[in-house]
């Protein structure tokens, strides 16, 4: 193991995101009864340019008037870009009238460290003139061929980033690719398109502490679709994947929740790992496979999981 290691920022339970569009109380007041584990009240692309003054007003009075800690919701809004007028007035206003019901910051279209620095000075300033208790992390959305291009770096970034999420759609815009539908595979590509830059993110989250999040899947109806990109995204090691309509929140859950048989399976290698160090030896045998220690970082990789689960009831 190298000697320079990045512990994980912070630890949250993220397999189901649902997007939230600002503009709409009602389904703001849905999203909160849902069995949604992270929320992100949007201000940027769903949002109309005409509504957006709108969008920022309700998120503020949604976070103020719903209980979401006692719903069981971690909190977040989305941003408009650092490119737009509006960007300034959604930190300001949101931070300085609701900023205490707010866990993170979701920033899109992140090209370059300097953008997350950006919203970081005037979040810090905030919190120190509202005097919060609390630190507002900041996760940020590769969606752009740019972003890509410095995912290592923007992994990097000191400070409030807690996480990298993958914007599939304006990141097929980016690069000009040829889809059938948001998140979905092009049948004359012969695999899965998004493999290399999901990996690629993957492995940048995890060198600097960060969680791995897959983006959106755009057809609803394709719930079959949906579980397979899911699935796809949990073998390369994310640990989660938004959901833009209420129907997909229990097929991510289901997906990115360690089934029964692999927690007690994860349980019983540290404990064969246990026995075998009191005796001496390095490694086990449990059911007829070697176990070492690498076994035992990827049981405790699961078992983190299962107990956030039951943590939040």
């Amino acid at each position: 193991m190298s000697y320079t290691l990045h512990p994980l920022k912070k630890q949250r339970l993220q397999r189901s995101e649902l997007a939230v569009p600002g503009s709409n109380p009602t389904m703001i007041e849905k999203a909160a009864e849902s069995d949604v584990d992270y929320i992100f009240l949007d201000l940027e692309d769903a949002v109309a340019p005409p509504d957006k003054v709108q969008a920022r007003s309700n998120i503020i009075q949604a976070l103020n008037d719903i209980d979401w800690k006692a719903k069981g919701k971690t909190m977040s809004i989305r941003i408009n870009g650092l490119d737009t007028h509006y960007m300034y007035r959604d930190v300001v206003e949101i931070l300085e009238q609701a900023g205490q019901h707010l866990d993170t910051i979701l920033v899109p279209k992140v090209g370059v460290p300097g953008d997350l620095y950006a919203v970081e000075t005037t979040v810090s300033q905030i919190e120190t003139a509202m005097g919060f208790t609390h630190k507002i992390g900041l996760e940020a959305l590769i969606e752009t061929a740019l972003g890509m291009a410095n995912v290592e770096a923007i992994a990097a970034t000191p400070g409030r980033l807690e996480a990298l999420h993958f914007g599939v759609a304006d990141y097929a815009a980016s690069n000009r690719a040829r889809t059938v539908v948001i998140g979905g595979l092009n049948p004359d590509y012969p695999g899965d398109q998004w493999h290399f830059a999901l990996s690629r993110m993957t492995v940048a989250c995890r060198a600097f502490g960060l969680r791995a999040i897959d983006g959106p899947f755009g057809d609803f109806n394709d719930p079959d679709g949906y579980t397979l990109s899911a699935k796809r995204a949990a073998a390369l090691g994310i640990e989660g994947k938004w959901a833009i309509h209420p129907s997909q929140i229990a097929l991510a859950n289901e997906v990115f929740s360690p089934p029964e048989a692999e927690v007690t399976r994860a349980q019983r290698i540290i404990q064969e790992l246990k026995k075998a160090a009191a005796e001496g030896r390095g490694a086990a045998s449990l059911d007829g496979k070697m176990i070492d220690a690498a076994s035992e970082r990827m049981a405790r990789n699961v078992l983190t999981v299962a107990d956030a689960i039951v943590a939040q009831g």
